[in-house]
């Protein structure tokens, strides 16, 4: 009687595990053979992109000596994270893959946005955002006349406000600090305040000062290097307006002029060879024009 108990008890498992084999395993590959790539390209290969609207003006970036540019409706820096996030549907993947010429019922023969990405002037790839799939919330786009179901974060990274998709850093990531001119400042227009690195060590103009080479090194890679403001806008110098100004010295020789347009609640600074105004908290902005020298009482 024991035996045959133990018999049944292994003749369950090995039926047990046998359809729990058969179980899994078609499940496995029909996941697998449900999601379709949208495009085997890489992110690497394209160097312009164009983002058309029906009706608003078009967004169009360009990567110059590695780093993507704004260039309509505005040159300036681009915030080079928000362009990745463009360039993501390259890499995106579908659980729908129909090949149809009928777009418009997917909304795709009057499109929400054109996105083209160009690899050079005459090579390009195009896709086309269309209607949103009413039980899933995720959004038909074409590519070579094949439509997919993407997510909707797609579409949302390439209608961002402009203004959103410029680099926030006050300096370009190949800006190489070497120093500051801060003596047209109000707090330091006594003391003619310079700090500067010099062979790799920071020097400083006010004699009784006694910095600590870490503490500096500290302040420049927190509030220069990546620090980023918290919204930019478009700067017109006013011809004038006179503020007080500073310099960053780069090490290259050439020099970064900024005005200190606004003090509090916000500060602002504004970059007139950018076109640019950075808007920082008071509390960020006032550690970015004080550096720690450890001064005499």
């Amino acid at each position: 009687m024991k035996k045959r108990w133990l018999l049944n008890l292994i003749l369950f498992s090995v039926v047990a595990s046998l359809v729990a084999f058969l179980y899994l395993r078609p499940k496995s590959e029909a996941v697998k053979e449900s999601t379709h790539e949208v495009s085997h390209y890489k992110l690497a290969e394209f160097n312009a992109i164009s983002v058309e609207f029906p009706t608003k003006a078009a967004v169009a970036f360009e990567k110059i000596d590695g780093l993507w540019r704004l260039t309509a409706p505005y040159k300036t820096r681009a915030d080079q994270a928000s362009v990745q996030r463009i360039l993501a549907i390259v890499a995106a993947n579908s659980p729908e893959k129909i090949t149809t010429d009928d777009l418009g019922k997917f909304g795709l023969d009057n499109p929400s946005i054109k996105l083209k990405l160009f690899r050079d002037q005459n090579n390009l790839e195009e896709f086309l955002f269309g209607t949103y799939n009413p039980v899933t919330g995720e959004q038909y786009i074409a590519h070579r006349n094949v439509v997919y179901l993407v997510s909707s974060t797609y579409a949302e990274a390439a209608s961002i406000q402009v203004i959103e998709l410029i680099d926030k850093a006050p300096l370009k990531p190949t800006e190489e600090v070497a120093g500051f001119n801060f003596s047209r400042l109000e707090q330091w227009e006594e003391s003619k305040l310079n700090v500067d690195l010099v062979d790799g060590k920071w020097k400083v103009s006010i004699a009784s000062a006694k910095p600590l080479q870490n503490e500096l090194n500290e302040w420049l890679d927190y509030n220069w290097v990546h620090n980023l403001a918290k919204s930019v806008e478009l700067y017109t110098p006013d011809r004038k307006a006179t503020y007080p100004s500073f310099e960053v010295k780069l090490a290259d020789g050439k020099k970064v002029h900024f005005d200190k347009i606004q003090e509090s609640p916000d500060l602002i600074l504004g970059r007139s060879d950018e076109g640019l105004k950075y808007y920082f908290p008071q509390d960020v902005g006032f550690v970015m024009l004080n550096p720690p020298l450890n001064l005499p009482n």
